[in-house]
């Protein structure tokens, strides 16, 4: 599934099933909540901290998803082609940071 397809997939959704978008600020709110509940896995799974018995079952995949679904609802109510955005940012990363990572010390 391309980026595109996704972001009209999401919409499509939203159109029939969801009624309607949540407001900007809400999907927001909603994004913050869903990285929180990604990095309480992380840190808990991957981490120093231990791993209460109510999150070993979480699917890590289920919730990176929930980011990205909310954060395709927030490219769809911005005007956001997420394709070009991203096909952009990663000719930012090639240009500005071709050898940045190369001659960090701490990468070697």
């Amino acid at each position: 599934m391309t980026l595109k397809e996704a972001q009209q997939l999401v919409d499509d959704w939203i159109n029939t099933t969801g009624v309607r978008y949540f407001n900007e600020l809400t999907n927001t709110a909603i994004l913050a909540e869903e990285v929180g509940e990604v990095a309480r896995i992380m840190a808990r799974r991957y981490g120093e901290q231990s791993e209460k018995e109510s999150d070993k079952n979480k699917d890590l995949g289920d919730e990176m998803a929930d980011v990205l679904w909310v954060l395709i609802c927030l490219a769809n109510q911005t005007g956001i082609d997420l394709t070009e955005a991203f096909r952009r940012n990663m000719d930012k990363k090639s240009t500005r940071d071709k050898d940045r990572h190369k001659r960090n010390e701490k990468l070697q």
